[in-house]
């Protein structure tokens, strides 16, 4: 007897929540935790990362990281050099997520993806942040004009040099509104900092 006809119900419940569910999630939605582990057994269930399982038959993640810290860290938001990675206006490779938080809120412990934290306080948190479809996963990401200000903000963190370079790539892909630019330096009190490399450019 195929998958399909013994998980029905248990299939359709993966299938609701975009085919990726934790046990947590699987259990509190009517799924018996000996039914999910006969699934994954069985290979209709492939574990993603611990405690979380992803229906076999889906096509591979496009960013695994990115959608694994979006489901694990929900109020968590990509920044920095993920973000930048993300925009396509960096040459760095992230080696973890980068990854916002409110100040205040409690460190998440995981053992895939490798996270680093940066706390965020009120506005330079909650502005500029937007959520992306990541393969049928909602992702929160910080804009292009948020990120480069973040970059210039924490410069001592990821390197002045990183900030400089992701400014000057979003300058020459006509990707960048320097109103917004320059709300959001505003935000991450960088204004005077950044105002040379951009009158350089203009």
């Amino acid at each position: 007897m195929e998958h399909k006809d013994i998980f029905r119900r248990e299939l359709s419940i993966f299938r609701e929540h975009g085919g990726i569910m934790s046990t947590g999630q699987a259990i509190s939605s009517g799924i018996h935790p000996r039914k999910l582990y006969a699934m994954r057994d069985s290979g209709a269930l492939s574990r993603v990362s611990r405690g979380w399982y992803r229906l076999a038959d889906m096509p591979p993640f496009s960013d695994p990281d990115l959608v694994m810290a979006a489901l694990k860290v929900p109020q968590g938001v990509i920044c920095l050099i993920s973000a930048l990675a993300f925009h396509e206006i960096t040459t760095q490779v992230p080696h973890e997520v980068h990854l916002a938080l409110p100040k205040g809120a409690q460190a998440p412990r995981l053992d895939h993806p490798p996270l680093r934290i940066y706390r965020f306080l009120a506005e330079a948190y909650t502005e500029g942040a937007e959520e992306h479809g990541i393969d049928g996963i909602p992702v929160r990401i910080y804009n292009i004009e948020k990120t480069l200000a973040d970059c210039f903000k924490f410069r001592n963190k990821i390197g002045q040099d990183v900030a400089v370079e992701a400014l000057q790539i979003s300058w020459r892909s006509r990707s960048l509104d320097l109103n917004k630019l320059m709300h959001y330096a505003h935000i991450c009190r960088v204004e005077n900092v950044m105002r040379p490399y951009l009158e350089a450019l203009l």
